[in-house]
């Protein structure tokens, strides 16, 4: 029998009350929905595009009957007209729904109860009249009036997105960045959204653009594209582009003349957005915020290093012995000499692998300049690497934000220039993590009398945002640099060391033999299907019974991407499955389900939170009627609105790059040949590095093999180092 196709019927009507989505995407648009049609009992199933759908609101369709094979009998809408709801029912749906932050099921019983269909009016004209109600008060009034604005204004800007072809997903994010001129705004220049909103990439502006009619080859368009270009570089870690490099690439993502292209080139130098520098023989672009960055540390070395160290001369022949008294340490002749140069430089680089003795040296350093009564001030760019340096010290270290007072009201940081730190002595730890951005921040807030000690493993991953700081500094020359290699007698006990230094040689760590409990584990996989077979047992199952730990709190699965099927949003989804599938309530947001006790890592850095991009938290609550979740970074409990969480990801499996400046109580890392192009001996040395107590490596002996032996990771483009050096 011939199944009756959409095409071939009638266009017909249909109006209802909306009882319940069952399905709306943030992206499409498309939605699947049951209605309350009047002459029918049962609920009608309608499917069509709508930017934003609530319960309550009244539908008005266009479209056709259509007798789907699973789901049964239909009604396709091509047209679908959302009308806010007239009956005291449908309102007291609609305003219950949690569309409105402060309004649940049982305040829009009272509300509809005392206002009647005149409630919007009174919300909308009259808030203060919420008053007048039980229990309710100028803050919940002021509350619930400013979140009624505020929804409205994102369905507008939703209905503008949906109607240009757009996903409506951001549009919360949009209203906060540009309020109420939101619309206005983005018609004036649709590629601001791509250099505004998180989330919204270049190619959705420009089909806005499109539809908003800018032409192609428009000096607006081509000036964008050179920008986003650059940005995109910069998000690979680049300070710049070669000239020629920049604009062909953006002539092929534009397909447009090379020509135009040039001339956007100079427009965006002359109006001071982009600067033209030659670095080692080419010509190569600049974002001004990089420029002045590389400038900035440049500037800020060249005035730090110069002169005596505060501490005045300290004769080292007298120290070493006194602090080998004190501390109990007997140290090398390479700490011994380190502590030398140390005692007589104002800025220093100690760089090594783990086991090498680098907080030896540093705690031996701070031994003798304590005695001196300096004032000392630790830091590191994590959370995670700050309690790190201050449980092996014993002194207080912060976050490099938290040194500096961020002020989210300035958007800046109170110390710098202007108001320097009151210290004698900055040991930053972990400088490998630090960009050139960040350390741009920290130098000017040194007071030039003051010393700088910079601590790091120089053969890890080099930092998430732009530029390779620490290896430029070191490169540079300019800048007294102490390398530990030797390995120490205790940690050589430990195989997560001893296979980490194997690596970082260009080595195959030594698979274990032995019957008894190790740290390090290599386990061989014949192909991906067996990998993941065998990463979902390991974590789920073998380590948690073999050594008590626990699979969301202890252990962490590391994995060289994000994409594909051992990638890590793959494995996301996996494991949450397998390790929390059945915790309430869920919410999904931005293509992930979100509820408590998942684990979530932040992917952005949010300065009015304080939570920083790496930084990994358990959801503790999710309030569906609020439309907000409570994170725990830290011991710290962190809200997050719903429209924010894709600044979240989760967390039981990351990426290696977001795991820098972390440690964890056991690591698992699987390698396969199609993580090829991620394939590199720094990403398997940083992984590697990044277990406490147990690495378990399960891995392709192909893919295994060629990761350590590819020593050519791509050079980040920079000139800090040139700079540094003249």
């Amino acid at each position: 029998m011939k199944q009756t196709s959409f095409a071939d019927t009638p266009a017909e009507r249909l109006a209802g009350t909306l009882e319940r989505v069952t399905f709306h995407s943030e992206e499409t648009g498309f939605c699947v929905l049951r209605v309350k049609v009047t002459g029918r009992r049962e609920l009608v199933t309608v499917t069509g595009s709508a930017a934003s759908v609530t319960p309550g609101e009244y539908l008005e369709c266009t479209g056709s009957w259509y007798n789907d094979k699973t789901h049964g009998l239909q009604f396709k809408a091509t047209h679908l007209q959302v009308v806010q709801p007239t009956t005291l029912e449908g309102i007291e749906k609609y305003l219950g729904s949690g569309m409105v932050k402060g309004i649940g099921p049982h305040f829009a019983k009272k509300l509809v109860q005392a206002f009647g269909a005149q409630v919007f009016e009174v919300i909308e004209a009259s808030p203060e009249r919420l008053l007048e109600l039980p229990g309710i008060g100028p803050k919940r009034t002021e509350k619930v009036a400013v979140a009624w604005v505020e929804q409205k204004a994102v369905r507008e800007i939703m209905v503008f997105l949906q109607s240009h072809g757009l996903g409506t997903s951001r549009a919360v994010r949009i209203y906060k960045t540009y309020g109420n001129e939101a619309i206005v705004r983005v018609t004036e220049n649709p590629y601001r959204l791509a250099l505004d909103i998180h989330g919204v990439g270049f190619k959705t502006a420009d089909t806005l653009a499109r539809t908003l009619g800018i032409a192609s080859d428009s000096p607006l368009r081509a000036r964008a594209g050179v920008r986003h270009v650059l940005q995109e570089l910069s998000g690979s870690g680049h300070c710049a582009a070669p000239r020629d490099d920049l604009a062909g690439q953006a002539a092929e993502l534009l397909e447009i003349p090379r020509a135009v292209i040039d001339a956007a080139i100079d427009a965006e130098v002359a109006e001071e957005n982009l600067v033209e520098e030659e670095i080692s023989g080419r010509q190569c672009l600049f974002l001004m915020p990089l420029y002045r960055a590389e400038i900035g540390v440049a500037a800020g070395f060249a005035r730090l290093t110069p002169g005596a160290p505060p501490w005045g001369e300290i004769v080292a022949e007298r120290a070493l012995p006194w602090v080998e008294k004190e501390t109990g340490l007997t140290l090398s002749e390479s700490q011994r000499e380190a502590v030398r140069l140390a005692l007589t430089s104002k800025v220093l680089v100690i760089t090594g692998g783990p086991g090498v003795g680098k907080t030896t040296l540093v705690n031996s350093i701070l031994s003798i300049l304590a005695a001196r009564h300096l004032r000392i001030a630790l830091c590191a760019p994590t959370g995670r690497a700050a309690k790190r340096l201050s449980e092996s010290t014993g002194i207080e270290a912060k976050t490099i934000h938290r040194l500096l007072e961020f002020d989210p009201q300035r958007f800046d940081f109170k110390r710098g220039r202007e108001l320097q730190l009151e210290t004698d002595l900055v040991v930053l730890d972990e400088s490998s993590m630090v960009d050139v951005v960040l350390m741009n921040k920290l130098l000017p807030a040194i007071p030039d009398r003051a010393a700088l000690l910079l601590v790091g493993d120089v053969d890890q991953l080099p930092s998430v945002g732009p530029g390779c700081v620490l290896s430029d500094v070191i490169a540079s020359g300019a800048i007294p640099t102490v390398r530990l290699t030797e390995i120490f007698r205790q940690a050589a006990t430990s195989k997560i060391i001893v296979n980490a230094h194997r690596i970082n040689s260009g080595e195959l760590p030594m698979k274990d033999e032995t019957k008894e409990l190790s740290d390090f584990y290599l386990i061989p996989a014949t192909g991906p299907e067996d990998l993941y077979a065998k990463l979902m047992q390991v974590v789920t199952e073998r380590i948690p019974k073999r050594f008590g730990l626990d699979p969301v709190r202890d252990i962490q699965v590391l994995t060289p991407m994000n994409r594909g099927g051992l990638g890590a949003r793959s494995l996301n989804a996996e494991l949450q499955q397998a390790l929390n599938g059945g915790a309430e309530p869920k919410v999904t947001r931005f293509g992930t389900s979100f509820a408590p006790g998942d684990k979530v890592l932040q992917t952005v850095n949010n300065y009015d939170k304080e939570v920083f991009n790496g930084d990994i938290g358990r959801i503790v609550s999710v309030d569906l009627e609020e439309g907000n979740l409570s994170v725990e970074f830290e011991e710290r409990l962190v809200p997050y609105e719903f429209g924010e969480l894709d600044e979240l990801s989760l967390a039981y499996a990351t990426s290696i790059h977001k795991s820098q400046g972390s440690e964890y109580g056991a690591v698992v890392i699987p390698l396969a040949l199609q993580h090829y192009t991620m394939l590199e001996r720094n990403l398997i040395y940083t992984a590697v590095t990044r277990g406490k107590k147990l690495v378990v490596l399960i891995a392709e002996p192909k893919a295994l093999a060629m990761a350590v032996k590819n020593h050519k990771s791509q050079r980040r483009l920079t000139k800090l180092a040139g700079r540094l050096a003249s």
